[in-house]
C-alpha cells in the first residue's frame, strides 16, 4: 500500500526507514521525500511513527 503517492513510497519502505532509526516524518521526509510533496501523506506518516512507538513500549 502506498503512503506517499507523490514519491511513490510504500508503507513498508516507511518501516524500512523507522527500522533504520527514522523517528519523525520529517526524518523520513529525509530519506525517502514522504511527506515533502503536497502533504497529504503527513498524517498516514506520523500514525505509523506512533504505532511502532505503541509497539516498543509493550515490548519493554
Amino acid at each position: 500500500m502506498f503512503v506517499c503517492i507523490c514519491k511513490a513510497i510504500t508503507e513498508a519502505e516507511v518501516h524500512e526507514h523507522l527500522d533504520d532509526g527514522a523517528d519523525t516524518a520529517d526524518a523520513i521526509g529525509e530519506r525517502c521525500g514522504a511527506g515533502w510533496g503536497c502533504g497529504t501523506c503527513v498524517d498516514r506518516l506520523n500514525e505509523l511513527l506512533v504505532q511502532r512507538s505503541a509497539v516498543g513500549r509493550t515490548a519493554a
